[in-house]
């Protein structure tokens, strides 16, 4: 099945998914069977091997079909990507065991067969905030003890294993781990998710009491979390981008379906109204596809970390603009309940409240404009 096709099938399903509140099992059953999640998993895993960029390219694709599908599928992209890519030199300068790579390439092969992960970073009254988190971890005899609670946690439930944020409960300072916790004994899915867009992203709150191997610290090394969050910023901030950026395509096919059906086409300010916005997703578009480009060819350095965090502002800010903008040239049909501009518009609107938020980002960009050091503030 193609992208285009697969797109079309998420598209149909949408609106049910978005009613209910369910996670898209039939969109993942699709995804499953086209092997997208290993999309990242290099080939001699059995994966796809894909880039930064290439990745880009689907994210967008899919998020023209359904949002919140993408959301999902951008999330267990995040861990397997962010696995996949890491720097073998940043590997050493970090001081993993040896180890490390036989665990890496255990995850990766799981997902090239299928397996679905999830993150669970942010937690209620400190958002993603990385260098406050409250869950924490505790070494034991066989490895850690991880107790804590997190909210937001697309796809919970239905992952096989979940990327955990996690303190070290006897370091005085922010000393942040990332642990692969596999779903099952210890792992707690509480029901909480009941918002106003990306609905079907079954983003439920975690409560974890797990007990977790050696093989479960990723990197194998303690305390990693910051400083990756720094230096490999495109799994944090720009790849939700390309999903928004896919939203904010709908809508454009959407606004134009429903105002052509009714004839406003010929109004001149409907017309401008859609001209403006398709100028505005073509810049946004061409700014995350510079971003992936730069991620891909020169992953880390400043000038490609300046262009992610554009990235997430442009594609946030504009799927907002451009749905409100659409939605009221439309006119009060498209409000209703069951309209695909009406749950886009709820879908967009969440591109610039997820982390980095739109201020976070503008922040970060307005402190490099004027010469300052943005990592200075911690954003994480």
């Amino acid at each position: 099945m193609d992208l285009e096709s697969l797109a079309d099938r998420m598209s149909s399903r949408a609106s049910k998914y978005d009613v209910s509140g369910d996670f898209p099992e039939e969109d993942f059953d699709d995804l499953r069977a086209a092997g997208l999640l290993g999309l990242m998993v290099p080939r001699r895993l059995g994966g796809g091997g894909a880039s930064f960029a290439e990745y880009t390219d689907v994210a967008m694709r899919l998020g023209s079909g359904a949002g919140a599908t993408a959301l999902i599928f951008n999330m267990h992209a995040s861990v397997t990507g962010a696995l996949a890519h890491i720097p073998e030199e940043l590997v050493r300068q970090f001081g993993a065991p040896e180890s490390f790579a036989a665990s890496r390439d255990r995850v990766l092969q799981a997902a090239a067969g299928g397996a679905l992960y999830a993150v669970a970073m942010s937690e209620r009254g400190i958002g993603s905030r990385l260098s406050k988190v409250r869950t924490s971890y505790e070494r034991t005899d066989s490895g850690f003890r991880i107790t804590g609670a997190k909210t937001f946690v697309s796809g919970a439930g239905h992952a096989d294993a979940y990327l955990v944020a996690a303190r070290d409960s006897t370091s005085e300072g922010p000393r942040i781990s990332y642990f692969l916790v596999p779903s099952g004994s210890g792992v707690e899915v509480r029901p909480a998710w009941d918002a106003l867009g990306m609905r079907a992203t079954a983003s439920h709150d975690l409560h974890l009491h797990a007990e977790v191997g050696e093989d479960a610290l990723l990197g194998g090394i303690e305390g990693t979390a910051l400083l990756l969050a720094q230096v490999m910023p495109q799994w944090l901030v720009a790849s939700y981008a390309a999903v928004y950026v896919g939203v904010a395509k709908a809508v454009l096919r959407h606004g134009a379906e429903h105002l052509n059906e009714r004839g406003l086409q010929r109004l001149p300010m409907v017309r401008a109204r859609m001209g403006r916005a398709d100028t505005q997703v073509a810049a946004a578009e061409l700014v995350v596809r510079n971003a992936a480009r730069l991620v891909t060819e020169d992953p880390g350095s400043p000038e490609t970390n300046r262009w992610v965090w554009r990235a997430k502002l442009a594609a946030g800010d504009t799927a907002a603009e451009v749905a409100f903008s659409v939605l009221e040239a439309a006119g009060a049909s498209a409000m209703r309940r069951g309209h695909p501009l009406e749950r886009l518009y709820r879908d967009a609107r969440c591109g610039a409240l997820q982390p980095a938020t739109s201020d976070v980002c503008a922040d970060w960009l307005g402190a490099c404009a004027m010469g300052d050091d943005p990592d200075e503030v911690a954003r994480w």
